[in-house]
């Protein structure tokens, strides 16, 4: 028998208090009666899962809480969740369990709490250090408030710490961005997170660029950009994993490695998607018919494909190539049709293929999406 392979369990929370220029996710606006409505649903969800054995009997390796924005929900309801989470699942001996917050949703009472609780991990969204970047992108809040959310989980007992960055922001320069990495690092994190703005269709942000109101993202200022965080986070102690994440040694999210390294992950929670045994499976993105279904004891399943043995190692290739040490030649099939492609990618400067390993080179980085189409 093949060994089990890891599992993490992801609950995303639909919530915000307000939606940010540049986000298309599915999400709702918190409010008392749409969170007790999602919490309800998501303890039945829980429950059919155990009473269906979905881990088969494995360990939870990780637990995080995604959104949204999950800390606009009470802290106590928070740790009552993860409460019930730890009593009817197994869990690791070391799980990581992380739990994602904007900085002005969370006081030191509220931090305490979570780490009480059992939460040993946090994810604070910055976004930026430079209050004028919140500006165009609809970012509520301010750089006091990041810096005192960071203050306030190291008292609370959070020793892990990440804080997620944006650039190429209308208006964001590379000095300033540059500076705004120096801001980030004098708060001492374990992990950073950095990712380059996408417009997304639909959203505020396309419309006042396409009104001309701000300036749509420069490729070549966001290519320098990314090569100065790489440059000054290496010089700060931090390693880049993966092709947007950076951590101090033995600080990379055991979670989000779970994605790309052909883990399991059970996902709850409208709009969250799951892959547990070679099966991909996706929640509806409604919290509605999300609780509609619930209430009739049936999961919230939208749409349900078994992969073949061939599409989960073809997969297993694609998301391994976005980290940094990339994946063992051994997942390229051997069949001319794959072989055509990587030779053309390789040809391109896109990746390489060397001692045993498959990396995404410099270049092909910047371009991980459409190495992914290809592949795929």
């Amino acid at each position: 028998m093949p060994p089990q392979r890891d599992i993490g369990l992801y609950i995303h929370v639909p919530l915000c208090r307000q939606r940010c220029h540049f986000c298309a996710f599915y999400l709702e606006i918190a409010t008392p009666a749409r969170i007790a409505a999602f919490l309800s649903a998501l303890e039945r969800e829980l429950t059919l899962y155990h009473r269906q054995d979905v881990l088969a009997g494995r360990a939870l390796q990780s637990i995080y809480f995604g959104g949204g924005t999950p800390t606009t929900i009470p802290s106590s309801q928070l740790a009552s969740l993860l409460t019930r989470i730890r009593k009817i699942y197994a869990l690791a001996l070391d799980v990581e369990t992380t739990v994602e917050a904007h900085p002005s949703t969370v006081t030191r009472q509220d931090l305490s709490r979570l780490a009480e609780a059992g939460f040993n991990r946090i994810s604070l969204g910055a976004e930026s250090m430079a209050p004028q970047d919140f500006i165009p992108i609809g970012r509520p809040g301010t750089i006091s408030e990041t810096e005192q959310a960071v203050e306030n989980a190291r008292a609370a007992g959070f020793s892990n710490i990440n804080l997620d960055l944006m650039y190429g922001l209308p208006g964001q320069n590379l000095a300033s961005w540059t500076a705004t990495l120096h801001s980030l690092l004098a708060l001492d994190p374990t992990h950073i997170s950095c990712y380059a703005l996408t417009i997304e269709d639909h959203t505020k942000l396309a419309q006042d660029i396409a009104k001309g109101l701000v300036p749509a993202p420069d490729e070549g200022l966001q290519i320098e950009m990314e090569e100065a965080a790489e440059t000054v986070l290496a010089q700060a102690g931090f390693t880049r994993y993966e092709i947007s994440n950076y951590a101090k040694s033995g600080y990379a999210c055991r979670h989000n490695l779970l994605y790309w390294t052909d883990g399991d992950y059970l996902g709850l929670g409208p709009s969250a998607q799951s892959y547990v045994a070679g099966s991909r499976f996706g929640n509806i993105a409604d919290l509605d018919a999300y609780t509609g279904q619930l209430q009739t004891d049936h999961l919230p399943v939208a749409e349900r494909r078994i992969l073949t043995h061939e599409e989960q190692q073809r997969d297993a290739l694609i998301f391994g190539l976005r980290l940094l040490k990339g994946v063992p030649h051994t997942l390229a099939r051997d069949d001319a049709g794959q072989r055509d492609i990587l030779t053309h990618l390789t040809e391109r400067g896109l990746i390489v293929n060397e001692h045993d390993r498959i990396t995404l080179t410099p270049m092909g980085r910047r371009f991980a999406d459409s190495v992914a189409s290809e592949l795929f």
